[in-house]
């Protein structure tokens, strides 16, 4: 899976991340979601679970995420990002404002929500306050 087309950074960053799926696996930890039935009941996009199962497999081969089984019921692997995952969120929000600017769709009513409460905050801001509180939660969560 470490195999990569070239030396160049960009072109690394997408065979690792470069599918329709894995940058939204990562919205949807930040999100909140973090299990596989949630990653499936709750994504807009409607991912398969074969897909969803080797896009988690590959962002754990490469450290972005990883899980630990739910204290209460050993089966349901429960996901989070490590510090190299959290560290994508930059990309998602630059993502998310590229889009916005230059693309009209429809816009999800999450999407929505997220527009209305970074109105008037810079990037930084947003990026600082979001991977805080993803931090603070992981740390409630999964006690780390």
């Amino acid at each position: 899976m470490n195999e990569f087309r070239s030396g160049c950074s960009i072109a690394t960053t997408l065979d690792i991340l470069g599918d329709k799926w894995s940058l939204l696996l990562v919205r949807d930890l930040f999100l909140g979601r973090n299990t596989f039935s949630e990653f499936l009941k709750f994504a807009p996009e409607g991912i398969a679970s074969n897909i969803l199962n080797d896009r988690l497999k590959k962002l754990r081969f490469y450290g972005i995420l990883d899980y630990r089984k739910n204290p209460a019921d050993k089966k349901i692997k429960e996901y989070y990002l490590t510090d190299k995952g959290v560290d994508l969120f930059p990309v998602l929000h630059a993502m998310h404002l590229w889009s916005v600017a230059h693309v009209a769709f429809e816009k999800h009513p999450i999407t929505q929500e997220w527009i209305e409460n970074t109105l008037g905050k810079s990037p930084e801001a947003v990026v600082s306050e979001t991977t805080s509180a993803y931090l603070e939660q992981r740390v409630r969560e999964f006690g780390f």
